[in-house]
């Protein structure tokens, strides 16, 4: 008989019917010769009920139904006298297709986040983690649906790259050499010409600036991948692989593209709300009791447009009253963490787009204002996270660009074909970054964004 899905064997009302299931034990209890089995395949947040007679099997397949262990049962589906679940399987036949020992390390409920971590390639198992990878993947489903349906273009840029798009250096370098004896030329520099691409090559940060190519061509497309950063950064709001989501649209000033960050953002929380109602609100239960109500808030409230310089301002006045930071905020300072939220959480008490940053703070490829010392930079900033959308309108004139490329003194030579978007048939254009880790980090409450991702890459750690 063909397998039913938890997902669709608990919305089943046909009672009498005989229903294959097959799924991992979740907990296992029994009492005067019947045991009750909570079975759970992943498709959904709840568990079935399988209710099994004793006497109807042998005592050496009853004790293999441990914890973790994965069965197949057949049985009849009927009405659950018990509270909180309308149906539950009465077990004819089951067989254990996996077994598994007490050495199994998700065994108690309650382990803690940091000893999960270290059994990353089992915690999906739990109903914690079932939760986040199903709201994950449903977020997937949620850019590509919305930037399909508002005609923009899947593009792929390349994980490989000799440029750095941020500018910052922090770049995993890909080698085929032996690093254990590398060549060098006459000023003891790194000799790549018999290196697989002939030249230093390292794994992108960012697939914006070839994404700019895209947009410069098919009007308007983004970018959906995995990218590296080779930062030092200990923090429960950094990944060294992570995923971005990058449009990058012709013909955008910088309300197109606010309104556009606005839009998009809510669309994703809506498609939460209306898709993963079950999983939100076990993590809304079990994870952050206000999570569903932050979510539906999110919605609700039109975003704050805010200048840096204004932002700053009322974080200077919230000092004077009392408030204290970590970090110093006076212009020109990047903003912390801390005072994004202060801005979202406290004092407008909604999401805020904040613009106009100091161009001394900010990347070479954002367009500067008239005042010449600030760039039309339009980071979102939404509770519990601070910035989960970065974006600008970028700088379409090419004697500017390179005069912001020459103030910072760097090197043209591998941003050529990057220029010449500036050469031939430049356009206005803006684009934004969105983490996607940051995102889910929102979506689920979760507060480290190791516990968003399935195998987390961090300082230290490549475990899996």
């Amino acid at each position: 008989m063909k397998r039913t899905k938890v997902i669709d064997a608990l919305k089943r009302t046909d009672f009498g019917s005989e229903i294959t299931v097959m799924g991992w034990v979740r907990s296992k209890r029994g009492s005067k010769g019947i045991f009750f089995i909570a079975l759970n395949d992943g498709s959904t947040i709840k568990n079935v009920q399988i209710v099994g007679e004793d006497q109807h099997f042998d005592e050496e397949t009853v004790k293999l139904i441990t914890t973790g262990a994965c069965l197949k049962v057949v049985g009849t589906l009927v009405e659950s006298p018990a509270s909180g679940q309308a149906s539950e399987i009465q077990a004819k036949e089951i067989e254990v297709l996996g077994e598994c020992d007490n050495t199994y390390p998700l065994q108690k409920k309650g382990a803690s986040w940091e000893y999960l971590r270290t059994v990353a390639h089992m915690r999906p198992r739990t109903n914690t983690f079932g939760a986040i990878l199903r709201i994950r993947h449903n977020m997937a489903m949620a850019i590509h649906t919305y930037f399909h349906e508002h005609g923009f273009y899947y593009f792929h840029t390349p994980l490989i790259t000799a440029s750095d798009c941020e500018g910052a250096g922090n770049m995993f370098q890909v080698t085929t050499k032996n690093l254990y004896d590398l060549k060098k030329d006459d000023e003891g520099k790194i000799d790549y010409s018999d290196d697989f691409f002939g030249e230093q090559v390292a794994l992108t940060v960012s697939g914006q600036l070839e994404g700019e190519l895209g947009a410069t061509a098919l009007g308007q497309i983004y970018t959906f991948g995995p990218t590296f950063r080779a930062e030092n950064s200990n923090t429960p709001r950094h990944l060294a692989e992570f995923w971005m989501i990058e449009p990058e649209m012709a013909f955008y000033d910088k309300q197109d593209l606010m309104d556009l960050e606005e839009d998009f953002i809510k669309y994703c929380v809506r498609w939460a709300l209306d898709n993963c109602r079950d999983d939100l609100e076990f993590l809304n239960k079990m994870v952050d009791k206000t999570l569903i109500e932050r979510l539906e808030g999110v919605l609700k409230e039109d975003f704050v447009r805010l200048p840096y310089t204004e932002g700053i301002e009322i974080l200077q006045e919230a000092i004077k009253n009392g408030k204290k930071f970590e970090f110093p905020c006076q212009w020109g300072d990047d903003l912390a963490s801390e005072h994004e939220r202060y801005l979202v959480e406290e004092h407008f008490k909604k999401p805020v787009i904040m613009t106009d940053y100091p161009k001394e703070i900010k990347a070479f490829y954002m367009k500067l204002n008239e005042d010449g010392k600030t760039m039309q930079g339009t980071d979102v900033l939404f509770p519990q996270i601070g910035e989960i959308i970065g974006g600008s309108v970028r700088e379409e004139s090419y004697d500017k660009l390179m005069a912001e490329i020459d103030r910072r003194g760097m090197e043209t030579e591998k941003l050529q074909w990057y220029l010449d978007t500036r050469r031939w048939g430049s356009c206005p254009h803006a684009g934004f970054g969105l983490g996607f880790e940051r995102l889910i980090l929102f979506v689920t409450g979760m507060q480290n964004i190791r516990d968003v991702i399935p195998f987390p890459r961090t300082p230290k750690n490549c475990m899996f």
